[in-house]
């Protein structure tokens, strides 16, 4: 059961213990996802600052919503176009937005943006990642993983992948549901809500995590179960094509990493890695929650998904 009605008034309690602007979150038209977000919030009261002429919107006293047309893995260097009172906040980018995968099984995912390697078919430039927000991924993968039993899905956070190519930080935030035709009402509901409620954890460690298959299933349940907060994750089918200087801007890009956690020793052999920075172990983050085990994420282990 969700813990309440996300709602713009729900909300302003939450927004006034935040700092103004924090987040901009980027409602792409030809998103289902991200249509279906927005009508729950209907049309909050719109704020000084266009962008091509579509306003800026104040959905909390930290979120502002910006409508956008197309589809946003393309949307490349759109923070470039945000007013410049916006953009010298450095707030995120969040994109709500549709997952797809090769399985099709229906998951709520967290994901940084980027391409580890030498392409960019789905947006983005070669071999170039954007700057992360480690601690407000981690919020937002704990809200939906706190609210995804009640509407039978999982909560996970999936490898560095796609664009669009920005300067400030972002990530996005994605329901999939399969073969239905829309996403489900409940899905919806929780997703707005996360998106309005997430609040970073300052006592989260943060750290850039290595290996593991597209939905990094080791470092969902770090971050679920330790503090943990992870900027760029790179998975081990990306290890085989990233370069050193890609691997040393995905660090760098990490939000403040203290060092590198690998999914497995040999993850951290390989050549690119070498001296990135400080080896961290999965202990190295005293424990948030205690209790039974979470169920097997094995449908994750090995899908790919967008």
């Amino acid at each position: 059961m969700l813990r309440r009605e996300a709602t713009v008034l729900c909300l302003n309690d939450v927004g006034r213990r935040l700092t103004p602007d924090e987040v901009v979150v980027i409602i792409a038209e030809e998103d289902p996802v991200a249509r279906a977000v927005s009508a729950l919030w209907g049309s909050p009261p719109p704020v000084e600052g266009h962008v091509d002429g579509v306003p800026l919107r104040r959905l909390n006293a930290r979120t502002l919503l910006l409508g956008r047309p197309g589809h946003h893995v393309h949307d490349e260097d759109l923070d470039r176009k945000l007013p410049l009172a916006v953009r010298e906040k450095r707030p995120t980018l969040l994109f709500p937005s549709i997952h797809r995968s090769e399985m099709n099984v229906p998951c709520l995912t967290v994901h940084p943006l980027g391409n580890p390697g030498p392409r960019a078919e789905v947006g983005g430039r070669p071999r170039t990642v954007v700057p992360t927000d480690p601690r407000r991924m981690a919020a937002a993968l704990r809200l939906l993983d706190e609210g995804a039993p009640g509407i039978g899905m999982r909560a996970t956070f999936e490898a560095t992948h796609h664009g669009p190519a920005l300067e400030l930080p972002a990530f996005f935030v994605e329901i999939g549901y399969g073969g239905s035709p829309g996403p489900p009402d409940a899905a919806v509901r929780l997703l707005a809500q996360t998106i309005a409620e997430i609040e970073p954890d300052p006592s989260d460690r943060v750290a850039m995590g290595v290996g593991g298959g597209h939905y990094v299933p080791h470092f969902s349940e770090l971050a679920l179960r330790r503090r943990w907060a992870f900027g760029h994750l790179i998975s081990r089918h990306a290890l085989v094509e990233v370069d050193r200087a890609t691997a040393a801007q995905a660090y760098a890009a990490s939000g403040g990493a203290e060092g590198v956690v690998y999914a497995r020793a040999e993850d951290a052999r390989h050549p690119a890695l070498e001296g990135l920075g400080p080896r961290l172990r999965d202990s190295d983050a005293p424990p948030r929650i205690s209790g039974p085990a979470r169920p097997s994420t094995d449908a994750f282990h090995s899908a790919s998904g967008t």
